[in-house]
């Protein structure tokens, strides 16, 4: 993975992520496995529709976790409380914006970590990409499907 390329998280992020995948292996894990090999002593597997989902469920557990540990072995994690205005917007930076006279206040971050309900936006977004390197002050337009969105900076934290 190049580092331009490099996945990014904020500390909180990753934290969340670790913490996700400790509950993975920790708890549902073990407690499907246990599942499974109940199911196993049921008697015939191929009508046995609890070894089925079971197994199934374990299979899916299983590349979620090996998805999770390779995040969390290659990503870059940002300092959300180093003072990026003099940078510009970055992942881990919260931006104040101006849209069609509203202020709404968005965090910038990692695309593992996006939630846009939560104000949270990805790097990788395309308004996250549109606002990445700019200052207080820059305008920024967007397309959205509804159109074309013109944003201004109007603080970044």
């Amino acid at each position: 993975m190049s580092i331009a390329n490099q996945l990014k998280l904020t500390k909180e992020g990753f934290e969340a992520l670790k913490q996700e995948l400790a509950v993975l292996v920790d708890e549902k894990r073990p407690r499907l496995v246990d599942r499974l090999s109940f199911a196993r002593q049921q008697g015939d597997l191929n009508e046995n529709s609890d070894y089925t989902n079971a197994k199934e469920e374990l299979e899916f557990l299983d590349g979620r976790i090996s998805e999770l540990e390779a995040v969390l072995k290659t990503a870059s994690i940002v300092d959300s409380h180093s003072n990026h205005k003099s940078d510009g917007v970055a992942v881990g930076t919260t931006v104040t914006l101006k849209v069609n006279g509203d202020k709404h206040v968005y965090e910038i971050v990692g695309e593992w970590e996006a939630d846009p309900i939560n104000k949270k936006i990805s790097h990788q977004s395309p308004l996250g990409q549109a606002l990445v390197g700019k200052k207080v002050g820059e305008k920024v337009e967007v397309e959205a499907p509804a159109g074309k969105v013109n944003y201004e900076i109007l603080a970044i934290e």
